[in-house]
């Protein structure tokens, strides 16, 4: 009964910010490493950032020094904060929790960068 559940999304002009959040139903939140990936018919399913147990963050290049990645491990969430959104930014961000072997996807959440 593991639930990944992302929230936060919306409609943003160019140049502004959101915060996603990603909720854990899950029994050893710590031992969990989270991603953000997202979707859009341009880039199709990449990769965006991702947080391990330890604390240690990754990026990828087109996010980075914009987006945020943290995790509190007493709420069982994940953030990802968004600053100076671009519409390349327009996809379906989904969170992803990992404790090989195992992987559980949440449902995504649309984020709209548009004037």
């Amino acid at each position: 009964q593991v639930q990944v559940v992302e929230s936060g999304g919306g409609l943003v002009q160019p140049g502004g910010s959101l915060r996603l959040s990603c909720t854990l139903s899950i029994g050893t939140f710590e031992g969990y490493a989270v991603a953000w990936h997202r979707q859009s018919p341009e880039s199709g399913r990449m990769f965006v950032a991702s947080i391990d147990a330890p604390g240690d963050t990754d990026y990828d290049d087109s996010v980075r020094g914009r987006f945020t990645i943290s995790r509190d491990n007493a709420k069982k969430v994940v953030f990802l904060q968004m600053n100076d959104l671009k519409p390349e930014d327009t996809a379906i961000y989904y969170c992803k929790a990992v404790r090989l072997p195992s992987i559980y996807w949440g449902q995504g959440t649309q984020v709209t960068v548009s004037a």
